[in-house]
């Protein structure tokens, strides 16, 4: 739709320059001539439309996430009133014969049910010296194979990586001060957006020793609770709600963190079909347990209440800032038609008629605008791939995410869009003034 408009208003200023007969390199000069209140207008332009990019760009980033998570034939199953995972408290003994219904598929003999217990945990962040306590929300989620976990989740690991063994743990180096034999290490598979926002913790020694500067990698370690975890495995999983969470064996991660059943049962059925067949029978049929079932993908689409939140905060901003650059091209506009006056009068006595003086001070305004709005999605464009870290609301709680900024060409089609907005809502009253002065009242 925004594409369309795009081109719909392009059109139109192809259509103004057909039907304006005054030449194009006149406006052109004039610009030129008033160079600076033509830059400054222009830079104006190009301020608003670059911080509207750079805010669509987290929005975009945040709703490609959310929506491309999860499948539709993959049924996430909760435990009844529980709108979120971190409140959810599955009863385990009812799963076994859930896993085995006939809509979930079988691969090499067993069923494709992840049993999943999602962890809220608080981590304290290093501070600078003399500032107040930091602290960060991760996620963890406790499984019992991995492989599968991820085969159902559609995700992979980064070269170089591996799943975490049976026992969850590895030794740690001896404590050479003391001789004390530390506890085992944690092994735990990080989501690459959460290794990322753990590696700004290291030190400039630890950096130097990395294997990979911009995040933690296979063979780091980190601190969580009184533990000491150990990077083994990093996700591929920029496009995904996982880019976030921490994986490690559930009955390690419960110890820690005191959760004791699980949260989390997801299923794959045998299509999507077979999903919502699954998940109508869950929650209005079965009769050995009280559930709340959904199919994935629409689970994870309602946490795009977020992103529709912060889209009509945007929308509002957008409004209030395109309401100061319609007045700045309309001062500089309404000042080009008091400077040119005579230029005015002299085009009339050349037999040019109003509408054609009309179209022609519109096109220096679009001209403008159309120049700041490039330059600002051209610097806006700058910030896709930008990391950045956000909570994400839906089912009455929240998630923290670690998402990267996402423009694309509806988004530069929008900036464009309303740069060309404003400067044809700010160019049209001086535009009008100019036709309707006399030709010898403009010559005194």
């Amino acid at each position: 739709m925004i594409l369309e408009l795009l081109a719909v208003a392009v059109a139109l200023m192809l259509l103004l320059w057909g039907i304006g007969k005054i030449p194009l390199s006149y406006n052109l000069r004039n610009l030129t001539v008033r160079w600076k209140t033509t830059l400054m207008t222009a830079l104006a332009f190009t301020a608003v439309i670059a911080l509207l990019t750079v805010m669509m760009a987290f929005v975009g980033g945040m709703k490609k996430m959310t929506e491309g998570t999860g499948r539709p034939d993959n049924v996430l199953v909760l435990s009844d009133g529980a709108t979120d995972e971190v409140i959810s408290n599955l009863p385990i003994g009812d799963l076994s014969e859930i896993e085995n219904l006939p809509e979930v598929a079988r691969a090499e003999g067993r069923p494709l049910a992840s049993r999943e217990a999602f962890m809220v945990a608080i981590q304290s962040a290093p501070t600078p010296s003399g500032g107040r306590p930091k602290r960060r929300i991760l996620q963890l989620r406790g499984i019992e194979d991995p492989r599968l976990t991820a085969w159902i989740h559609d995700l992979e690991l980064l070269p170089g990586g591996s799943w975490f063994s049976e026992a969850g743990v590895q030794e740690a180096p001896a404590d050479g001060n003391n001789g004390n034999t530390p506890a085992p290490m944690i092994q735990a598979v990080l989501g690459e957006g959460v290794a990322r926002e753990l590696g700004r913790d290291r030190t400039a020694e630890q950096l130097a020793a990395a294997n990979n500067p911009d995040r933690l990698d296979v063979g780091d370690t980190f601190t969580l609770g009184d533990r000491t975890w150990i990077v083994v495995g990093v996700l591929d999983s920029a496009d995904s709600i996982f880019n976030s969470e921490i994986w490690a064996k559930r009955s390690l991660a419960a110890a820690v963190f005191g959760k004791e059943n699980y949260t989390t049962l997801v299923l794959r059925a045998k299509d999507a079909e077979a999903a919502k067949r699954l998940k109508t029978f869950l929650a209005e049929d079965y009769e050995k347990a009280a559930l709340n079932p959904k199919v994935e993908l629409d689970f994870y689409k309602d946490l795009s209440e977020t992103s529709a939140q912060f889209s009509y905060a945007i929308g509002f901003l957008a409004i209030v800032m395109s309401i100061g650059g319609i007045f700045g091209v309309m001062n500089t506009m309404f000042a080009a038609v008091s400077q040119r006056e005579g230029d005015i009068g002299v085009l009339r006595l050349l037999g040019f008629n109003r509408r054609q003086i009309l179209v022609s001070f519109l096109l220096e305004s679009l001209l403008i605008a159309m120049v700041g709005g490039l330059l600002g999605c051209a610097i806006g464009s700058l910030s896709d791939g930008w990391t950045a870290s956000s909570v994400v609301g839906g089912h009455g709680s929240g998630k923290f995410i670690v998402l990267q900024l996402a423009v694309d060409a509806e988004i530069i089609a929008t900036g464009i869009l309303l740069s060309l907005s404003m400067g044809l809502l700010g160019g049209l009253l001086p535009a009008l003034s100019a036709m309707r002065l006399r030709p010898l009242d403009a010559l005194r």
